[in-house]
C-alpha cells in the first residue's frame, strides 16, 4: 500500500496509508503513513469494535494536518495478541467436524443472517460477489479443486485466474464463518475464533487441502496464493 500511495500522490491526489509493516513504510516513505501494531488482515484492529476502529481511522486522517512529509507515526494502542493461531499450528479435531462443508454452511446460515441483521446490513462477506445463499455451490467448486480436478465456476471473472478467485472465495468463507460464530458465541475471542475455524470446522479442513494442492503445484505464484489461504 505504501508503494501505491507514492504512485497515487504523483498524480496529485492526497493519500493516507495504514501500514502493518513499519519497516516497509519507512523504506518506501509514502507521504503520510500510520503504523498499526495489529496482526495481518486486521488493519483497523479489533473485530466488531466500531469505537476502536474509528480511533484508528481518525488517527490516520489527522496526518493530513501535518505541514510537511513524509510522515510515519505509530498508533498508540494495541489490538489484542500480536499473532493469531495459524492453520499449520492447529491440530484438527476431526471427530467433531461435519462431514461436508456445504452442510456446515447451511447450518451456520441463520447465525450469519442474524449477525448481518444486527449490524445494519454490514458484513465482510462479498469480495467473491457470490451471494451467501449460493455458498453451497462455491463449496462444491472448492472441493473439486482440492480433489485435483480441473474445476471452475461460472461466477469467476475471466480476468481472474482460478487460484486468485479461490482466494476470494476463501476470504468470503472465513468472514461468513467468523461472523456466524460471533453471533453464536458473542464472548469468543479472536484466538478462539481462529482455533475453532482451523481445528473444528469442515471449511477449515477444506481450506488446508486447497492450500496443499497449490503448494504441491511447484509454482512460486501458487505458493503465494496458498499462504494467503491457510493463515
Amino acid at each position: 500500500m505504501s508503494v501505491l500511495a507514492r504512485v497515487i500522490e504523483e498524480t496529485g491526489l492526497t493519500t493516507v496509508t495504514i501500514a502493518l509493516v513499519k519497516e516497509h513504510a519507512a523504506k518506501v516513505k509514502p507521504s503520510r503513513a500510520l503504523f498499526v501494531p495489529f496482526p495481518y488482515g486486521y488493519p483497523l484492529g479489533k473485530a466488531d469494535d466500531a469505537a476502536f476502529q474509528h480511533r484508528v481511522i481518525s488517527s490516520a486522517f489527522e496526518l493530513l494536518e501535518r505541514p510537511e512529509g513524509p510522515v510515519l507515526e505509530d498508533f498508540p494502542e494495541e489490538a489484542g495478541p500480536v499473532e493469531y493461531p495459524q492453520a499449520s499450528g492447529i491440530k484438527g479435531a476431526y471427530d467433531v467436524l461435519m462431514e461436508d462443508a456445504a452442510n456446515e454452511v447451511t447450518a451456520l446460515r441463520p447465525f450469519y443472517e442474524r449477525w448481518v441483521e444486527g449490524h445494519d446490513g454490514r458484513t465482510a462477506v462479498g469480495v467473491s460477489n457470490i451471494p451467501q445463499r449460493r455458498f453451497r455451490g462455491m463449496i462444491r467448486f472448492l472441493q473439486s479443486y482440492a480433489a485435483g480436478e480441473d474445476a471452475d465456476i461460472k461466477e469467476r471473472p475471466q480476468k481472474l485466474s482460478v487460484p486468485q478467485f479461490i482466494r476470494y472465495c476463501v476470504d468470503d468463507l472465513k468472514a461468513f464463518y467468523f461472523e456466524a460464530r460471533m453471533c453464536q458465541r458473542p464472548s469468543s475471542t479472536e484466538p478462539e475464533l481462529h482455533k475453532w475455524f482451523w481445528g473444528e470446522t469442515a471449511a477449515g479442513d477444506l481450506t488446508s487441502k486447497l492450500a496443499k494442492r497449490m503448494i504441491e503445484a511447484g509454482d512460486p505464484s501458487m505458493e503465494r496464493f496458498a499462504f494467503g489461504l491457510a493463515r
